[in-house]
């Protein structure tokens, strides 16, 4: 039986395109980066603690959280990333479970850059990892949102290491063509997976 599917991938493999694809198939989508931003909003008790933490200075003149501000700190000093997870991870957690328990498609899509460090793969009937070359990832991370080579690999070196991810995997797709490649490879996985879930 399956009921969930945990989808994850390095930054720039294409995660997001697929699980847009998964939508188009109407299955409920969970994303943590989704639930990572719902938890820090202005207002809530976390977002309060980070910028007690860090200084006022890691908030926009709106109150908002200053995303990039709040990385390139956590990036540099590891244990501010451990002490920003250690505040996060409970509260993505519950609000996950809420939208996994709340979904009515046939199977649901967890999608987590972090699925593996977060041991979110311990939810899910399946994993499925979105796999590209690291050149390719930092290529299509460089151009998307503007970041230095050095940046993406920094990124890139906090995120567990490709090898691990696939010794986790039950289901790959290779994202190394285009769209229509990506488009073709879930769509053959859905049916798939609704086989499982029925």
């Amino acid at each position: 039986m399956l009921d969930l599917v945990g989808l994850t991938g390095g930054i720039g493999s294409g995660k997001s395109a697929a699980t847009d694809r998964f939508a188009e198939h109407a299955i409920a989508v969970v994303d943590a980066d989704l639930a990572s931003r719902a938890v820090v909003e202005p207002g809530k008790p976390a977002l309060q603690a980070i910028a007690e933490h860090f200084g006022k200075d890691i908030l926009q003149h709106d109150g908002t959280l200053n995303r990039e501000k709040l990385r390139h700190k956590i990036f540099a000093e590891p244990h501010e990333r451990h002490w920003l997870q250690s505040l996060l991870h409970p509260l993505i957690n519950e609000h996950l479970r809420d939208e996994i328990d709340h979904a009515t498609s046939p199977y649901a899509i967890l999608v987590n850059p972090l699925l593996i460090e977060t041991r979110h793969y311990r939810w899910c009937d399946r994993i499925l990892v979105i796999d590209v070359s690291v050149e390719l990832q930092i290529e299509r991370t460089m151009q998307r949102d503007g970041n230095s080579r050095t940046q993406v690999e920094k990124i890139l070196n906090a995120q567990t290491s490709r090898d691990i991810r696939l010794s986790h995997a039950h289901d790959v797709i290779v994202n190394d063509g285009n769209l229509d490649c990506l488009h073709k490879a879930v769509d053959d996985l859905h049916k798939q997976y609704l086989k499982l879930a029925s």
